[in-house]
């Protein structure tokens, strides 16, 4: 009350400086020190001094307006004294005031050289004595401020004495609104509110919310606590283990670890990018706490990044002479892949920088298309990889998991080149014809950045999420048909077909590889088994049925494991291996070929076909009876071989006269056309000639030669279409003893690849429409000559026909 009394007796004037301060609202009785910068400011600091040391403090609304407008100045402030004043070696001004009391702005004087109000002094109403309501209401804040300051809110001692002994609530409410780090606006309001009582109200609110906050803030770190207690107790354990082992000299595993990580790194040859992506993970690691979750991951990252093979590499042997003498050493045929081979270590030894080739090799199981990769590799002296893509179904598999996954790993691909240790290996992609697709991705498409010379560059993988040269690698994918693969990734690859061994080629194979293997894998020698060449071609020919090696292997095996057992119990010391004793070890004969026939005869024509292990002989058999033109199809037969026999009909339909046919047989005569082995299904684009020749004979009754066999499409015209795998279809001709082959014209190109030992036997007939099939076919041709008297050996022939077509003679290949 001594205070409030000589505020009043002080002579305020109505007209003062005015100095606004910035974040602080100044109550009266307090004392505070203020800086001052702003020249504004001191030169009303400095009138204030050289008058009676009064001067009003206003708040501006903008901390951060350094020039405000008396707008933005609040209009209610405080009459203050200044105590004392310091000037700062910087140009600023120190001073020390105490709030007299509020007062309200009334009117700006002068704007310079600082401001100068008019005030208007706010008198507060006094209270007579302190009612039960206003002795309560000071007991609660008293004692709210009690709980903020024990739950941990930094208010002085002296301000908390000070607070005890006082019982106005005006001068209460001031004291402690200054002491709770109230915000600027909060402040403010409670500076404006005249009547003690009120204001002492909204003060205790005010401790009520802080209070709340306190006891919210307490209850998250108490949690926090509970949770990292343990976690900090060991951070600070390994700390002080840490300091002590330093202190003796000695150092721990885990420094040892990041220490050899970074010798690693910087040693591992990386770019540039990943050596400093590399070393940015290890800087995190460093300070991160061993337990944390994400340690491991980064942990198992960087041995990732250490292991893959950035900058190693092995060189190349290009001595085009020994690669040739490794080829043909490892493998018996298969000129055009060694030819392939030859050619790209031709061109590397010319040329020093070059994108790998994508090769792939498509064939039947069997044929040596995964260890033609690993001759190919012994003779560039490069590592060899493979990889079965075969059920693979996840993306992640190819470009590898996200490391924010649990277990993550690189995908096959990185995998594969850490396996090698080097970045140009042959890496074989196996089986890529089996990969699958489902929601988790579709690999195939993963695989088109890989298998693409102009982005595999720059490979990424999801893990290492870094670049990765792929260029230098020698990509070699394997497939048993190209149907499935699509066109995309097809594009991206050279192709090159591998097809079946004819029965000569597997001899030379068995004599020089399979034999020699099976009797050391079996434990004999040479001078115990001797296989000859008539054993092993009836091995191949009654006793596997394939156009690879391995079912003939397991054969060989098995002989080989019978004798070894003999050898054993002591029953002989050598064993000569016949054609006549094989049956002895292996049984009967498990295949049996389609004899040729004894006669010709009418409806049966020799057809051939393609199957993933070879060519097949397909005898098509056609008869005709009275009914109303049904056409029965049986034999398992595809859409596109009924569509063929529809075709070949309709074709006879239209050339009746020609034929010698009936116009009408198609009403009158059912027909059924029968392929044998019926719970084999068959389909194929190339039945229609045997189709056709099958009904023409059928319905004319002229029997068909047993020694042609054929194949082609035909269409609606009559012409002839060419068809694929032709050396298969081929060997398996030359399998079934027939001396005549009739080829569509268009597959002249592709006898080429059908060995020169098998063109010798055969007769090969190129046809561009089905009357010259025919021709050579049926035993009578034109087929109406066979109701007319034959010509003389004198008259030339009058069927323009038969004028036109010619029947090769024997021994002419037919080739073109």
């Amino acid at each position: 009350m001594e205070n409030r009394q000589e505020t009043e007796e002080l002579n305020i004037p109505d007209v003062l400086p005015l100095l606004p301060v910035r974040d602080v609202v100044v109550y009266p009785y307090m004392i505070l020190p203020l800086f001052v910068g702003r020249e504004i400011s001191i030169s009303a600091v400095d009138y204030a001094l050289s008058k009676d040391r009064m001067i009003f403090l206003a708040t501006q609304r903008d901390v951060g307006d350094e020039d405000p407008a008396p707008e933005a100045i609040y209009e209610v402030g405080t009459v203050a004294m200044i105590m004392r004043m310091l000037k700062l070696p910087d140009g600023r001004v120190k001073i020390l005031v105490q709030g007299l009391t509020k007062a309200r702005i009334t009117e700006y004087l002068a704007e310079k050289p600082f401001y100068s109000v008019r005030i208007d002094r706010i008198v507060e109403p006094a209270l007579q004595e302190n009612t039960l309501e206003a002795e309560a209401l000071i007991r609660t804040v008293k004692e709210e401020l009690g709980k903020i300051v024990a739950l941990g809110k930094a208010v002085s001692p002296e301000v908390m004495v000070i607070v005890e002994n006082m019982q106005e609530p005006g001068s209460l409410a001031d004291l402690v609104a200054s002491n709770i780090g109230l915000k600027v606006e909060e402040a403010q309001g409670l500076l404006e509110v005249i009547d003690p009582l009120e204001r002492l109200k909204r003060v205790n609110d005010l401790l009520n919310k802080e209070s709340e906050l306190l006891n919210m803030q307490a209850r998250i770190q108490s949690a926090a606590k509970e949770e990292m207690g343990k976690s900090q107790r060991e951070y600070y354990l390994r700390e002080q283990l840490r300091a002590i082992q330093q202190e003796l000299g000695e150092t721990d595993a885990r420094s040892e670890e990041i220490a050899e990580l970074r010798k690693s790194i910087e040693s591992a040859k990386m770019p540039q990018p990943v050596e400093k992506e590399a070393l940015k993970q290890l800087g995190r690691l460093e300070q991160m706490h061993p337990d944390a979750a994400e340690a491991g991951m980064l942990r198992t990252f960087l041995d990732w990044m250490v292991d893959i093979p950035w900058g190693k590499s092995t060189k190349d042997s290009l001595e085009i002479n020994r690669a040739s003498e490794i080829l043909n050493e490892d493998h018996y045929f298969l000129e055009k892949v060694k030819e392939r081979i030859l050619e790209f270590l031709a061109v590397r030894k010319l040329k020093k920088k070059m994108k790998g080739p994508i090769l792939c090799f498509v064939g039947p199981p069997g044929v040596g298309k995964t260890s033609l990769g690993k001759s190919i590799a012994r003779a560039m002296g490069r590592k060899f990889v493979r990889i079965s893509l075969g059920g693979v179904r996840d993306e992640a598999e190819i470009r590898g998991h996200r490391r924010t996954y649990v277990g993550a790993l690189p995908g096959r691909i990185i995998q594969g080149l850490k396996q090698a240790g080097s970045n140009n290996p042959v890496f074989m992609l196996d089986e890529l014809d089996k990969l699958g697709s489902d929601f988790r991705g579709d690999p195939s498409s993963a695989l088109l950045e890989v298998l693409d010379p102009e982005q595999n560059n720059s490979f990424s993988d999801h893990y290492i999420n870094l670049p990765f040269n792929l260029s230098n690698v020698m990509f070699i994918a394997t497939a048993n048909q190209m149907d499935t693969i699509p066109g995309p990734l097809r594009d991206r690859m050279e192709v090159i077909n591998l097809s079946g061994y004819t029965e000569e080629e597997k001899l030379g194979i068995a004599k020089r590889y399979l034999v020699p293997r099976q009797v050391k894998e079996n434990g004999i020698t040479d001078d115990i088994v001797a296989f000859s060449d008539e054993a092993l071609r009836t091995v191949i020919s009654k006793y596997t049925r394939e156009a690879g090696l391995r079912n003939l292997e397991r054969e060989v095996g098995s002989i080989c494991r019978k004798v070894a057992r003999k050898v054993a119990e002591g029953k002989g010391e050598h064993f000569a291996i016949s054609a006549g004793t094989v049956a002895k070890y292996l049984g009967p004969p498990k295949f049996l070929r389609e004899e040729e026939m004894e006669k010709n005869e009418v409806g049966v024509v020799t057809g051939l076909a393609w199957t993933p292990v070879g060519g097949e002989v397909l005898f098509v058999e056609a008869t005709v009876m009275k009914g109303k033109g049904a056409l029965t199809l049986t034999g398992q037969l595809g859409d596109v071989m009924k569509e063929s026999v529809q075709a070949a009909l309709s074709y006879i339909r239209s050339k009746t006269a020609d034929f010698d046919i009936p116009e009408d047989f198609n009403s009158t005569t059912d027909i059924h056309v029968h392929v044998p082995a019926g719970a084999i299904p068959k389909d194929g684009p190339s039945a229609g000639v045997t189709m056709a020749t099958a009904l023409v004979s059928a319905l004319t009754k002229i029997p068909v030669r047993k020694e042609v066999a054929m194949t082609g499409e035909i269409t609606l015209r009559g012409k002839v279409l060419p068809i694929g795998g032709l050396k298969e279809k081929i060997l398996a001709a030359a399998r079934l003893g027939v001396t005549t082959v009739v080829i569509p014209v268009q597959n002249q190109k592709d006898l080429e690849d059908v060995p020169k030992t098998i063109l010798k036997k055969l007769k090969i007939v190129p046809a561009s429409n089905i009357d010259e099939v025919l021709a050579v076919a049926l035993e009578i041709y034109p087929p109406r000559a066979a109701s007319k008297p034959k010509p003389s050996k004198t008259e030339p022939p009058k069927s323009k026909v038969a004028r036109r077509v010619t029947v090769p003679p024997t021994g002419v290949r037919g080739k073109a």
